[in-house]
């Protein structure tokens, strides 16, 4: 694939207007929900299906881009999904049009991130192939940061924006994915092809043995040299192992996630919404960018295990000091929760999932590895909020990230071998 300035402009303008509609999306649709009239155990129930829709569809949709190579097309009917999910959640306020317009969210919103990834990761190994340079992940993803950041900022200071109307924020939304459905015709439909001579001098041999591999790990460098293992081998158990840790990282950070917007406006009485979601976003994207280094030296795993303690830490702040200095100082530990945590997730999938698999196992790690997590975190963050409060919220969901330190520390060798 060539890897021009070209290419990397048009996916950091997607991965820009991707992630300016999580702007609004993730302050505020758990305060859209709630203002359509449920209470905070209504609202888990409803985030936690939003999360549970998440899983599946995307894991049957990324697989068809991996049959096809057609990504664009899965992106446009993505966006579309978005734009029908807002108009029936606002027309319909009632609990079954709530439940399918959330549906009609979830599978927008939670297919275009993996098969966003995907691409662009599909576009780094074939530019590599032909010894061209390739895109950067890490800058990449962190203009979708800085997406997020500009959007949320925006937000906070347009006056009367987070004491407004569910329709209100519902039409912000809607707005920016339209300009996120026009940016998407900048991207090529079926994948950059690899030129012919690429092909010829770095196609892998036929008949090359798979590698004697006891920890299991896929490398990616095995399978640009023609030595992978075969597909029938995957999900392999350390795959599972390091989704396990994964998954139960993200558990802990669920509440944040549903609930961290209600937290500041109900438990600490402050309108500043859109300003600590825009905190933690910033402080994210230098880690976004230079994590990757650290990861590359150590293991991801590793990686995941220092942003895992940084995950505890937030939480016993927001339950121990329940402030806005409290908030901000939880806010800033996003840099190491996700800006460490996100790329060493993606990185271990990348590393232990088949070339020709790797849209649908970033799809499996959106769905078991996060969507799954955020789904039973909301439903038990909902019930714990409505019998016991935000603080004993996040200071119990910290007993997960401790138990996703403790999965990594007794098989750490095994784990820590993909790299």
């Amino acid at each position: 694939m060539p890897a021009d300035s070209r290419i990397s402009l048009r996916f950091g303008i997607n991965y820009f207007l991707l992630f300016a509609v999580y702007g609004v999306a993730s302050p505020y649709l758990q305060v859209m929900v709630r203002r359509l009239g449920y209470n905070a155990l209504l609202v888990g129930i409803f985030l936690g299906m939003f999360e549970l829709v998440g899983i599946a569809g995307p894991i049957v949709l990324a697989r068809m881009a991996d049959r096809t190579g057609r990504h664009r097309p899965l992106l446009i009917v993505s966006a579309l999904l978005v734009l029908a999910g807002l108009m029936v959640l606002i027309a319909l306020p009632m609990a079954v049009a709530t439940m399918l317009g959330l549906s009609m969210l979830a599978l927008g919103l939670k297919t275009a991130v993996p098969v966003l990834d995907a691409f662009l990761l599909q576009t780094i190994e074939s530019a590599r192939l032909q010894g061209v340079r390739s895109p950067d992940y890490g800058i990449l993803r962190a203009t979708g940061s800085a997406g997020f950041v500009l959007i949320a900022m925006l937000a906070q200071l347009t006056p009367g924006f987070e004491t407004s109307t569910p329709f209100v924020m519902a039409g912000a939304m809607g707005v920016l994915t339209l300009a996120h459905l026009a940016g998407l015709w900048l991207l090529p439909e079926h994948g950059v092809p690899v030129d012919a001579t690429a092909e010829k001098t770095c196609a892998p041999p036929q008949e090359s043995p798979a590698p004697q591999n006891t920890a299991g790990t896929f490398k990616v460098a095995q399978y640009l040299s023609g030595m992978g293992g075969r597909t029938a081998a995957w999900p392999d158990h350390v795959f599972l192992l390091g989704l396990a840790v994964i998954a139960l990282s993200r558990l802990a950070m669920a509440p944040i996630g549903s609930f961290f917007s209600l937290y500041v406006t109900e438990e600490l009485h402050v309108q500043a919404i859109g300003g600590l979601w825009a905190l933690s976003a910033a402080s994210e994207i230098p880690f976004i960018i230079l994590s990757w280094k650290f990861i590359r030296r150590y293991s991801p795993m590793f990686a995941i295990a220092i942003a895992s303690w940084a995950i505890v830490a937030r939480l016993l702040i927001y339950a121990l000091f329940p402030s806005p200095a409290g908030a901000i100082a939880g806010q800033l530990l996003h840099s190491l929760c996700y800006g460490m945590f996100q790329p060493a997730a993606v990185a271990f999938i990348h590393l232990k999932t088949p070339p020709e698999l790797r849209t649908t196992g970033m799809a499996l790690f959106m769905g078991a590895g996060i969507g799954l997590p955020s789904f039973l975190g909301s439903m038990l963050g909902g019930a714990l909020v409505e019998h016991a409060g935000y603080r004993i919220l996040f200071g119990t969901f910290a007993f997960f990230a401790l138990a996703s330190i403790i999965l990594y520390r007794v098989y750490k060798e095994m784990l820590s071998a993909v790299r």
